[in-house]
């Protein structure tokens, strides 16, 4: 679903993504971990079409993001960190745009802004602008644009960012009935979600795999039995590898 091959991105002097490879399998939910810095986000745009790679590529689908951007970003559903929103709609409004942009039937419209909004829990707040909404709320309305169309592919960049225990729950819940019919990449910061969200997680630094594991797998690396001194341990090497 899923095959990213040997993506390169440097700004100036900096290498901020080495040559990544890995791929991920319909039913998989990736956790895409890794300090600040570490390529993470460069990644995910690249993957998305946002973001020019120096070299390598990523397939979609079968569809590649460099050569067939516009039928690689059609299977691809993509919630960025901080995702722009029109503060002036409501989310309904904004979900109709978005529709017509990924040009949607128009008979297919109004059941897949329906479903975004009751997968992603934002009926209460129909009727208010974006922009008055909170941060929780507000990332939900991204995350119900990023699955409006069902994709087969999603980046989920940060998905839980800004919401309480609850819609975390929600969320989580959301990602496991999507997971059997999709390939799902989230990255996050919260070490917590990934046992709760994933099947399977990379953890990157200085824009090269220093881990492929299990949620399990590398909690059985660390000294200490968790994801915290596993994550510890696999960016000091890194470090002490580059020094």
């Amino acid at each position: 679903m899923l095959d990213i091959q040997k993506l390169v991105k440097s700004f100036g002097t900096k290498r901020a993504v080495q040559g990544l490879s890995f791929t991920v399998e319909k039913g998989t939910v990736l956790g895409f971990l890794g300090p600040n810095g570490a390529g993470k986000s460069t990644t995910m745009r690249m993957i998305s079409g946002v973001l020019e790679p120096d070299s390598g590529d990523a397939l979609i689908a079968g569809k590649s993001v460099v050569s067939q951007r516009r039928e690689a970003q059609a299977a691809l559903g993509y919630l960025p960190e901080g995702a722009p929103l029109y503060d002036d709609m409501t989310p309904p409004e904004f979900l109709a745009f978005m529709a017509a942009a990924r040009s949607l039937p128009k008979s297919e419209r109004k059941p897949a802004i329906e479903r975004a909004i009751a997968d992603s829990r934002i009926s209460t707040v129909c009727g208010q602008r974006i922009g008055s909404l909170s941060k929780g709320y507000r990332r939900r309305v991204g995350l119900a644009g990023a699955i409006l169309h069902d994709p087969p592919v999603l980046l989920l960049d940060e998905p839980t960012d800004g919401l309480d225990p609850n819609q975390k729950r929600a969320v989580r819940a959301l990602i496991a009935r999507m997971a059997p019919t999709k390939a799902i990449v989230i990255s996050t910061h919260t070490l917590t979600e990934v046992p709760a969200m994933c099947t399977r997680a990379i953890v990157i630094d200085r824009g090269r795999i220093v881990a492929d594991e299990t949620p399990e797998g590398l909690r059985q690396l660390s000294s200490d039995g968790t994801l915290e001194g596993a994550f510890t341990k696999l960016t000091d090497q890194a470090e002490a590898e580059s020094a």
